[in-house]
């Protein structure tokens, strides 16, 4: 049986409701980041805290600001510089956002990119899926182009390319 530990009470904007919930990341600690989609935020709940969440990046309403989000789709945590890698294909940047109580906006760290999926390596290299290149690039912090590690050769669905279906018999 599983337990609800965010969200649960119907979609909405409020802390303990979600609307669309789309990528989430858990801590060590158990702390779970999620990116509220529609609610263009990222929302975290501690463990043991299920009544309501904390919007900690964006909750500003939908914008390309710096200090609003557009369509987040992914967030990890990156515990090094303890902040919040987010990406957001309405606005099509990856940002980051310090965990520092008072932070109001984020960095840029990619632009110009349909951002969709984020993984970080042991090595902090970041990854990102591309939905409009139909590729998956690896970025060293601070890096804007990024090297190519999946797809790149078009919709489609050879190996080669980055379009991901089942194995046919």
């Amino acid at each position: 049986n599983g337990v609800t530990i965010a969200g649960g009470l119907g979609e909405g904007g409020a802390t303990n409701q979600l609307d669309f919930p789309y990528g989430l990341f858990v801590d060590d600690d158990q702390t779970v980041v999620i990116a509220d989609y529609w609610n263009h935020r990222i929302i975290q709940w501690k463990n043991g805290h299920t009544t309501n969440g904390q919007v900690v990046a964006g909750g500003d309403g939908q914008g390309n600001g710096l200090n609003q989000l557009n369509w987040p789709t992914d967030v990890l945590i990156d515990k090094e510089m303890d902040s919040l890698i987010i990406c957001h294909c309405g606005n099509r940047r990856v940002v980051r956002w310090s965990r520092c109580s008072g932070t109001t906006q984020g960095e840029l760290l990619i632009d110009n990119i349909a951002c969709w999926g984020l993984a970080m390596d042991e090595q902090r290299y970041l990854y990102v899926s591309d939905i409009g290149k139909n590729e998956v690039r690896r970025y060293q912090l601070g890096e804007k182009n990024g090297t190519l590690v999946a797809g790149g050769n078009g919709k489609g669905d050879e190996l080669s390319r980055g379009m991901f279906r089942f194995p046919k018999k």
